[in-house]
């Protein structure tokens, strides 16, 4: 994520060094997980990686960089250094990696030479002391100026504790917006405390009772939303070579990613934050997905790549599939879609290079998605848009989109409105006799958000054929809207006893409380105090999209 002090007030730590001397190693060590890739070879990093790590109670922003190197004679590596040298421009605080075996070379003075003018204080880490002797071979990098000089091992842990605390001890002062951060994580805790202590209590997800009671009723389930401070989290999918990294760059106006005509340019998923309006999107640049067989037989790079481009889909909240217009609608663009759509993920299609048609009409677009809607039917609900990012073309639409489908996401429907909803479309067409004969639909509910997912209550439920599932979806887009979302209906057998009629009871005397389908958080989930007279308390809101 760039140093935008609106976006984030955490101060940036940029690691920064020659090829090959452990950079993405001390990087994952850092921020305590594998997410940059590494290789026992030079030049694996090429864009810069961004990582939240945190210390001490201090947190900050650890920045992974290519090697850096004066003349690197490849047209790729020359826009390496100058991701590099944006880093270098960005931080807060320098580390410089040397490699303590190979000793002080030629690069390394190099290196030195151009943090002299850098504007941020500078930490040297000499890399790969895994033994005493190493530790004491790395004094000579003392030569290179800098008192706060450290041998570690970034494989093995040995000595990053201690440039840990080096490293906090030289950032600047935490901002306020940090501070008031902090309080809030501390009142999360103390509700957290609670929870485990026994005062607080909630009724878990899957209580079928609680559900088929609501529904009934006509009550709404507690339905959890994120708080107001969450993002909207953007991933940029597709094959190599489709303008993934150009899209981005046209989008935050600058050249935030490597753009080469070489396929395979982007290694690592780029996390980039971006204030839009009220809201703030975290927009993920990922490696081009290839065909599977593809994949397993080359390098190891090429496989970490595409594990980390399915990983973006899963951690984001909308994918934005971008297709190549001239070459259209590929078996592998398909694959990646009903990827995005299996994981619940809202789906926006972009065809790229739209500028390079030729002949074009005013009914070439609707066309276009006419044959690609027939080809892949299961994508409908998918909103499609044609752009072209080398020219910036409509590429604003881009994030208009993805927070409109942020939005559906998260739409909840009124118990009654949705069983309303669902008589009217019996009456339309009822249901097709099974085996065990014609099911009937009494009622249902929706028992989460992101996808947005519904619970009928049926007779036969085992019965409802797949055609009136899909019928009944359509019924739900037609009425209530859900563009770009995937939906869920999970069909149920009534319960054999009779639930009163009382929306009163069902209401109030179910205590049902949901955890939300992204995963239970503090700010996730709505819990009753003990000992209290219906009092809720509540933590975390509704929050519709800003544009």
């Amino acid at each position: 994520m760039p140093h935008n002090p609106s976006v984030t007030p955490l101060p940036i730590v940029a690691i920064v060094g020659r090829p090959n001397v452990g950079k993405s190693t001390l990087f994952n060590r850092i921020v305590g997980h594998r997410t940059a890739i590494v290789e026992d070879r030079a030049r694996t990093t090429r864009d810069r990686i961004y990582g939240d790590a945190e210390w001490n109670g201090r947190r900050f922003i650890v920045v992974d960089t290519g090697g850096l190197e004066i003349h690197p004679g490849d047209p790729i590596e020359e826009k390496v250094q100058e991701q590099a040298r944006l880093a270098i421009g960005e931080a807060d605080l320098i580390v410089l990696v040397v490699d303590s075996i190979a000793g002080l070379t030629p690069a390394d003075l190099e290196a030195a030479d151009l943090l002299r003018v850098a504007k941020a204080p500078v930490l040297v880490a000499a890399n790969k002391a895994d033994n005493d002797k190493r530790e004491l071979e790395a004094a000579e990098f003392f030569s290179l100026g800098w008192e706060e000089t450290y041998p570690i091992s970034a494989a093995h842990g040995r000595g990053v504790a201690d440039l840990l605390d080096a490293m906090v001890w030289a950032l600047p002062p935490e901002s306020e917006k940090e501070i008031a951060r902090k309080k809030r994580q501390a009142d999360a805790d103390e509700w957290a405390r609670d929870m485990a202590s026994g005062r607080l209590s909630r009724l878990g997800e899957g209580d079928d009772a609680a559900i088929e009671m609501a529904a009934e009723g006509g009550a709404d389930l507690d339905l959890a939303f994120e708080d107001e401070d969450a993002e909207v989290s953007l991933a940029l999918v597709g094959r190599p070579n489709v303008g993934k990294s150009s899209l981005l760059n046209a989008l935050l106006g600058e050249d935030r990613a490597i753009v080469s005509a070489i396929p395979g340019t982007t290694r690592d998923a780029i996390d980039t934050h971006l204030t839009w309006g009220r809201s703030e999107i975290v927009i993920i640049d990922t490696a081009g997905i290839k065909r599977p067989g593809k994949v397993a037989g080359g390098p190891p790079a090429e496989r970490y790549s595409t594990m980390r481009a399915l990983k973006a889909v899963e951690r984001a909240d909308v994918a934005v599939l971008v297709i190549d217009a001239f070459e259209g609608l590929t078996a592998q663009d398909a694959h990646v879609a009903g990827f995005v759509a299996e994981e619940g993920r809202g789906l926006v299609i972009a065809l790229n290079k739209w500028d390079l048609l030729a002949e074009k009409t005013d009914r070439t677009f609707d066309e276009y998605v006419t044959s690609m809607r027939r080809e892949v039917p299961f994508l409908d609900f998918a909103p499609f848009l044609s752009i072209s990012a080398k020219t910036g073309q409509r590429v604003g639409r881009v994030l208009e989109l993805a927070v409109d489908v942020w939005g559906e996401r998260r739409k909840r429907i009124a118990t009654p409105e949705l069983n309303r909803v669902v008589r009217a479309a019996q009456l339309r067409q009822a249901p097709p006799a099974g085996k065990l004969g014609p099911p009937k639909i009494f009622y249902a509910t929706q028992v989460a958000v992101a996808p947005p997912t519904f619970v009928f209550f049926a007779r036969h439920a085992a019965g409802v054929h797949f055609s009136y599932k899909r019928f009944l979806e359509n019924q739900l887009r037609d009425e209530f809207g859900f563009d770009g979302t995937p939906i869920r209906l999970i069909f149920r057998e009534r319960a054999s006893g009779r639930i009163g009629n009382n929306p009163g009871r069902a209401r109030g005397g179910s205590g049902a409380v949901l955890k939300r389908s992204m995963g239970a958080t503090p700010g996730g989930v709505r819990a009753v105090r003990k000992g209290t007279s219906g009092s809720k308390r509540s933590v975390g809101g509704k929050r519709n999209p800003q544009r």
